[in-house]
C-alpha cells in the first residue's frame, strides 16, 4: 500500500518512539467509517502487544462499533501522550501516534482471556481481581484486535 509521506518530517517520531507511546498510554481514539457518510470516532482503552505488534481493545459483544466494523474494518487509531514543557517555555510538546489498519473480533477464547489479562495488568488490576472478573464474566468478554498497516508519530509543539 502506498501512503503519503509526512509533510513535517523533521517532527516525525521513530518506530521505537511510536511503540513507546502506544505501550505507555492507556487509551486513544478509534475512528471508523460511520453511518450516513459520517466518520465515527470513540475513545477506547487499548493494549499494544509488542509480541504480536497488534493493538487490542476490550468491548461489548454488540453495538454500533461492531456493526460498523462488520461493514468496513479499515480503521484509524490515534494516541496522544501527556506531553511536556521545555524549561522556560509555555507551549506543550505532545507526541501523537496514528495507526492505520484493519480490525476484527478475536474469536479464540483463550487468546481473548490472555489479552484481557494484559489489558487489566496495564491498568494496575491485581491478579486476584483479574481471576475473579474473568470467572464472573467469561461468557461476556469480547476483544477486538487491530493489525497495523501503517504507524506514524509526530512531536507537535502547541506554540
Amino acid at each position: 500500500m502506498d501512503f503519503r509521506k509526512m509533510r513535517r518530517f523533521k517532527q516525525e517520531l521513530t518506530q521505537e518512539e511510536c511503540i513507546k507511546v502506544l505501550s505507555e498510554e492507556p487509551r486513544g481514539i478509534l475512528a471508523m467509517h460511520g453511518e450516513n457518510g459520517y466518520p465515527y470516532a470513540i475513545p477506547l482503552n487499548q493494549f499494544y502487544d509488542a509480541e504480536t505488534g497488534k493493538l487490542y481493545f476490550h468491548c461489548a459483544k454488540e453495538g454500533l462499533k461492531l456493526d460498523l466494523i462488520k461493514a468496513n474494518n479499515q480503521v484509524s487509531f490515534t494516541v496522544l501522550d501527556k506531553g511536556f514543557k521545555k524549561e522556560g517555555d509555555w507551549a506543550l510538546n505532545i507526541k501523537s501516534v496514528v495507526c492505520l489498519g484493519h480490525i476484527e473480533v478475536l474469536t479464540d477464547h483463550e487468546k481473548v482471556l490472555e489479552q484481557c489479562r494484559k489489558i487489566a495488568r496495564k491498568f494496575g488490576v491485581s491478579e486476584s481481581e483479574i481471576d475473579e472478573d474473568i470467572k464472573k464474566n467469561t461468557n461476556n468478554v469480547n476483544m477486538l484486535v487491530m493489525t497495523i498497516d501503517r504507524m506514524t508519530g509526530k512531536l507537535v509543539n502547541e506554540s
